[in-house]
């Protein structure tokens, strides 16, 4: 029998990672799947060692020229076997319930064709994305379809998988697009199911660059020209939404970070006044030291110039008249 999922995972100089990915699939409470691996080329020795010794019972591994993440997922599919479809990128992690609670959805509903889900990211940053639609005009305003979403084998060929010529990115927002054009649907499991890995070099950071995102960005909009014509109006309304909801989250954050900050910062003035004023006592106290010691070379000072004139010649001449002197005025010389 062939296992109902199969897991898709390209993977390009990822070995530091994919042990965490690959781990987080065999951890899954439904175990009726196979995984597949691509090794797209990768130049580095570490995850060429690394993805070999993966191979196994459940667990195949090709090998191609690096050709992008969209051919190495197409290439996966093409010798994957399952009913449905999961594409894992290969520093990303599942939630144990991920492949049960999708499949669940899947198997009630024929009429849904893909389920997708929260995601909750890790790494250089911690935050969550919580979208709760994925049809036609939510798709067009934003990516909603998150990650590792499932998908039946026969939507994804339907639409023939993910467009190899999208290289520099939006090829998986380009094909959930697709699917939902053709007539496909799609529903959201309101749970954090999926933890995205987010890094300095994260395709999704890189892509916060304007020229980089542009260019894919309008490939997106010419393959799907009709469709934004025809949902301009909600597209724009939605998207005025999202800044808004940016625009009181960044608000919210800055409010925080005083109401947070001010104690904190009372408390540095306060210890720096503190500090300061220890600063003018130890000052004050290495001053009378200074003072001290200055004090101390002087009387030293003198003490040897005494020694010195006492043990002089002309301390000796004089002598005699010093006695003189003592007996007429009393005082010792």
């Amino acid at each position: 029998m062939p296992p109902r999922i199969s897991a898709l995972v390209p993977c390009f100089n990822h070995g530091q990672f994919i042990q965490e990915t690959i781990d987080s699939i065999l951890a899954q409470t439904f175990q009726d799947f196979e995984i597949v691996i691509v090794d797209d080329g990768s130049t580095d020795l570490q995850t060429r060692n690394t993805l070999t010794a993966l191979a196994g019972e459940r667990i195949t591994v090709l090998r191609t020229e690096n050709q992008g993440l969209p051919a190495a997922r197409n290439h996966a599919a093409r010798h994957a076997a399952g009913e449905f479809f999961c594409a894992v990128d290969a520093d990303d992690k599942l939630a144990p319930q991920w492949f049960e609670k999708a499949a669940a959805v899947l198997d009630g509903r024929p009429d849904i064709a893909f389920v997708s889900h929260w995601l909750e990211t890790f790494g250089d940053e911690r935050w969550t994305w919580k979208p709760e639609r994925c049809d036609l005009p939510a798709l067009l305003a934003r990516n909603a379809v998150n990650g590792a979403a499932l998908v039946r084998r026969s939507a994804f060929i339907a639409v023939s998988g993910y467009d190899e010529s999208m290289r520099d990115g939006c090829e998986d927002w380009d094909f959930w697009l697709r699917l939902v054009e053709r007539g496909f649907h799609g529903v959201i499991v309101p749970e954090v199911l999926f933890y995205y890995r987010r890094r300095s070099d994260s395709m999704s950071r890189l892509m916060l660059e304007e020229q980089r995102y542009r260019r894919p960005l309008d490939v997106l909009v010419r393959k799907h020209e009709t469709a934004y014509r025809t949902h301009l109006i909600q597209v724009l309304v939605t998207k005025e939404a999202d800044v808004l909801h940016l625009s009181r989250e960044i608000g919210d954050l800055e409010r925080n970070a005083l109401v947070d900050l001010e104690p904190a910062l009372q408390r540095a003035r306060e210890e720096l006044d503190a500090i300061s004023k220890k600063a003018a006592r130890v000052q004050a106290a290495r001053t009378r030291e200074e003072d001290g010691e200055r004090l101390a070379w002087k009387a030293g000072e003198l003490e040897r110039e005494v020694r010195e004139l006492r043990s002089s010649w002309s301390w000796r001449i004089t002598a005699p008249f010093r006695k003189v002197y003592a007996r007429v005025t009393g005082v010792d010389g």
